[in-house]
């Protein structure tokens, strides 16, 4: 899986579903070199632990979504973009997204500047789009665009099938213009919080960008790495090359050298330059899990033989429509 089911045991942070952060990409709009995508996704529609579904709402109204940037090569966020759902009335949920900048995107508080105000969720197929300026946003349930073979789950022990190939997730996309992400190469990472209190403080629930580290490299430091950001990520070195060792059979001076490569746990975007994971942001149809097998194995594993999935949208918010249409 991507960050899917990255708490303990692959359960959910905190064990709450909608916490769970499971992808982030970053790629140029088709078509217009102004702009650029940022999609964020959380809450998968599947419960493993369970085996069965998750809560059909799709995100907590006491928690935040951030994607957070760097532009100075630090680890430490200089723009965010922070997303928080209410209830709607007569069902349903609206989202406000916030831009921060400076000082104040690297803090942990519900803050910045209002660049969307009550845009609709999407609970059906249909995806409603909300326009704000130079901004456009989705957020609602869509088709679960990462593929991996189901066997991940069992050691590795592919089986020819895509788990998620008829799982939804949660997507939160934000249509950009790049005058607002600065210039250069940047980091981007993102992370979900929760309050207890009515907002007035906040818990990190779960971060993280490349895919499938945390559930798979984190080993007994996961929830200490989830509450962790990307500046100190260099005390996970170890946990991560132990888990190497064990996955890959590396040998320990090349496990941690290969395990520094892998943090801090940033994706790497450049909006001037095509999108490709891992070299530059990453698109729904990049082969992310066949990059993370051949880095855990040593190269002994190329693939898991599982491809792109076939519903992705050519256009904004460029996930294909939920499978699930009863909700």
């Amino acid at each position: 899986m991507s960050h899917h089911y990255s708490g303990p045991h692959f359960a959910f942070p905190r064990g709450d579903a909608r916490l769970d952060y499971t992808d982030l990409f970053a790629f140029p709009k088709p078509g217009d070199a102004s702009k650029s995508t940022l999609i964020l996704d959380v809450h998968p529609s599947f419960d493993v632990i369970k085996s069965g579904p998750t809560t059909p709402e799709p995100f907590a109204p006491d928690g935040l979504y951030e994607i957070k940037i760097d532009t100075d090569g630090d680890a430490i966020a200089n723009i965010a973009y922070q997303i928080r759902f209410a209830a709607a009335k007569g069902g349903g949920q609206t989202a406000t997204v916030r831009r921060l900048e400076g000082a104040q995107a690297a803090t942990t508080a519900e803050a910045g500047e209002v660049i969307v105000k009550g845009a609709p969720v999407s609970m059906g197929q249909e995806a409603k789009v909300t326009t704000a300026g130079d901004y456009r946003f989705f957020a609602g349930w869509r088709s679960d665009p990462f593929f991996f073979d189901a066997g991940a789950f069992d050691n590795f022990k592919f089986v020819g099938k895509d788990f998620f190939g008829d799982k939804d997730i949660c997507s939160i996309a934000l249509e950009v213009p790049n005058a607002a992400l600065g210039k250069g190469l940047m980091g981007l990472y993102a992370r979900t919080l929760i309050s207890t209190d009515g907002g007035r403080s906040w818990v990190q629930g779960e971060r993280g960008a490349r895919p499938s580290q945390t559930p798979f490299l984190t080993g007994e430091q996961n929830e200490a790495y989830r509450a962790a950001e990307p500046k100190d990520d260099a005390r996970f070195v170890g946990a991560f090359a132990h888990s190497l060792e064990h996955l890959g059979g590396f040998a320990p001076a090349e496990a941690r050298r290969v395990a520094g490569t892998l943090l801090p746990d940033l994706i790497y975007y450049d909006f001037s330059r095509p999108a490709a994971f891992p070299q530059n942001g990453r698109k729904p149809s990049d082969d992310a899990a066949d990059t993370f097998l051949t880095i855990i194995s040593d190269s002994k594993i190329k693939g898991d033989g599982i491809g792109a999935h076939g519903d992705l949208l050519s256009e904004f918010p460029y996930l294909g429509p939920p499978h699930n249409t009863s909700r």
